[in-house]
């Protein structure tokens, strides 16, 4: 089964307002009317499309410049307010279950390091119109058994039914949508001429960071790496001489120092214990140069020169934050290692004007200016969002629908209880 009505997420898209070129909401909707009157006929019979993690492939999750193109369009409609998430707010990450420390039940799962069972619902409106949620289940030990630490799933439903469109793989789902924010960010924040990445941590975030990267600043020659473990970086090096051979130069560093000085583009996306932000990496306001972007979506700490006035501070979603400064313990910095947190619990301590913050939305819309000149420095915030997976999983799951891709499943002809 085919699907007439698409997005175009490719290189028309309107990156100056943050609006994907597509077909009208309209449009689209009735396509996938017409799509789910096929599933849903006078007796009631409904299927759905199951994707694998290779299914996704054919699908397009991969397709970085694609990724950033649709993560655009979906901070333009946050902006707008034509989403919501769980909590009170409408801003919520989502839903954790969590273990206590001491339990009396011996089979109950202890609270080690990465370890989560959450779920992460969203709607997104404009021209995407659907709802999903991401299920993440997370183990640091899974690496001892060959499995990545996460393992995800993700269900799209029918706004309007509630009814399942698809039932997808999200790892590689997910991993695209994190890493295409930082993208997002430097298509607006970073200078035009940016030739330097100074990435920390070589893993799946720094891949898909680099690749965001990339989609946004095509002059990048050059980039610079710190990691922990020869493994993650023979990896990182293999991957980067396919995928972005115009990188002619590659240096591997071994401080935090040399990541940042002298960058362009700077991430952290390292690994390690949340609770002590003395152990978070540091960046350090005289190791930046003039007019670099940095884009932080792991655990950081900033000193004071970073902290201050003088660097702008953008966050992917104050509502993101202001929602997480609300569910976790004080100081929040202490819970969720973002430098958002920080400051966060910079303005709760009158050391910090909550004016200082922008949004990334606001940014992309037009509504805040973006860079204004090549010496000023950018920081920003990345923590992550459901509606960026309802946004790529839509994309995802037309673009399959157009190709034949996925096994196509029942879920009942008729429902026994109605």
């Amino acid at each position: 089964m085919t699907m007439s009505q698409k997005f175009n997420t490719g290189s028309g898209a309107l990156h100056s307002i943050g609006v994907i070129s597509c077909n009208s909401v309209n449009a689209v909707r009735r396509t996938e009317q017409s799509y789910m009157g096929s599933l849903m006929s006078e007796n009631t019979r409904i299927d759905f499309i199951y994707l694998s993690e290779p299914d996704m492939i054919k699908a397009g999750v991969m397709n970085m410049p694609q990724c950033v193109d649709t993560m655009e369009a979906m901070f333009a409609l946050l902006h707008k307010g034509d989403y919501r998430m769980a909590g009170p707010n409408s801003d919520s990450h989502g839903a954790m279950v969590t273990f206590p420390e001491e339990s009396p039940f011996p089979t109950m799962p202890k609270p080690t390091a990465d370890r989560r069972l959450m779920a992460m619902p969203a709607y997104l409106g404009g021209d995407f119109q659907t709802c999903g949620v991401k299920w993440y289940g997370s183990n640091v030990a899974n690496r001892d058994k060959g499995l990545p630490r996460s393992i995800l799933m993700f269900i799209l439903s029918d706004v309007d039914t509630g009814a399942p469109l698809a039932y997808m793989s999200a790892n590689l789902l997910s991993a695209y949508r994190t890493g295409a924010v930082p993208g997002v960010g430097a298509r607006h924040l970073a200078r035009k001429d940016a030739r330097v990445i100074g990435l920390l941590g070589p893993g799946v975030m720094g891949k898909t960071t680099v690749a965001s990267f990339m989609a946004a600043c095509p002059a990048v020659d050059t980039i610079k790496i710190k990691g922990r473990s020869q493994k993650s970086l023979d990896s990182f090096l293999s991957w980067l001489s396919q995928e972005y051979p115009q990188i002619t130069k590659v240096e591997i560093v071994d401080s935090v120092e040399a990541v940042v000085r002298d960058s362009d583009l700077v991430t952290y996306c390292n690994s390690g214990e949340v609770g002590d932000p003395e152990t978070y990496p540091i960046v350090k306001r005289e190791w930046v140069k003039p007019g670099a972007f940095l884009a932080m979506p792991a655990s950081c700490s900033l000193d004071e020169g970073m902290s201050g006035p003088g660097v702008r501070k953008v966050m992917d979603s104050i509502g993101l934050y202001e929602a997480w400064y609300e569910e976790v313990p004080k100081p929040s910095h202490h819970h969720i290692p973002l430098v958002g947190m920080r400051f966060m619990d910079m303005i709760a301590d009158g050391l910090m004007a909550k004016s200082e913050l922008e949004d990334l939305g606001a940014i992309v819309a037009g509504a805040t200016p973006g860079r204004q000149n090549d010496e000023e420095i950018i920081i920003m915030s990345v923590g992550g969002m459901p509606v960026e997976d309802v946004a790529w999983a839509t994309v995802l799951y037309r673009n399959a629908l157009e190709k034949g891709i996925g096994v196509k499943l029942n879920l009942w002809d008729t429902p026994v209880l109605r």
